[in-house]
């Protein structure tokens, strides 16, 4: 009985996460963190563009509230909005600006590249965008773009790698869209850092 409500509720955060990703898509949704608490229900709205998601006077805080008590089932829903503190390194972001390019009629090219290069520009240890779907002819084929280091397989890939989907729809078809990031405070299991003794200095400074 308890691993079901586990998985029911595990499910029931999959979908509002789908949800958001959908319908907060233009406030830049990073991601959401949900806590029980004793009143209800506190939800946590990361997005690049708060604003958007507030609404005017509150009017969309008040549209995802019901629909989340409606639809959902959440008890008693309290949403709070903050912002993503750095886009550029926040995978979700990224790729929903990815998506929003492709959807403008940019070449894929260029706005690979120039998601890459914002990522690094922002300080990123590597990234990778990867763009799959009818990208100039009939035919689908994927493209990656990709700078600096990342972890492809194992643990660190799947604890340290920030990843962001997102899809796009344009008029040859739809586009599907992935982004890798390894932010800048990542430390790998392979990293050595070497502190050098306060002491030891000291000494051998007074050596000299």
């Amino acid at each position: 009985m308890i691993e079901r409500t586990f998985v029911k509720e595990n499910v029931k955060r999959l979908l509002i996460d789908e949800y958001f990703k959908k319908e907060l898509s233009r406030a830049g949704y990073s991601h959401c963190d949900i806590r029980k608490t004793p009143i209800g229900t506190k939800i946590i709205i990361y997005a690049e563009k708060p604003g958007f998601v507030i609404g005017r006077r509150g009017s969309r805080i008040r549209e995802l509230t019901e629909k989340l008590a409606k639809e959902f089932g959440v008890e008693k829903p309290q949403i709070d909005v903050k912002p993503v503190e750095n886009p550029d390194l926040d995978a979700q972001v990224v790729a929903q600006k990815v998506v929003q390019s492709l959807e403008r009629g940019l070449h894929f090219r260029r706005v690979g590249h120039t998601a890459v290069r914002r990522v690094m520009n922002a300080g990123a240890k590597g990234v990778i965008v990867i763009i799959s779907g009818k990208l100039t002819g009939e035919r689908a084929r994927t493209e990656k773009f990709m700078a600096g280091y990342m972890k492809h397989c194992g643990e660190p890939a799947e604890e340290l790698v920030d990843k962001g989907r997102a899809i796009a729809k344009t008029k040859p078809g739809i586009i599907g869209v992935t982004v890798k990031i390894m932010r800048p405070d990542v430390i790998l299991p392979d990293e050595i850092i070497i502190k050098e003794d306060a002491e030891v200095k000291h000494v051998v400074e007074e050596e000299q």
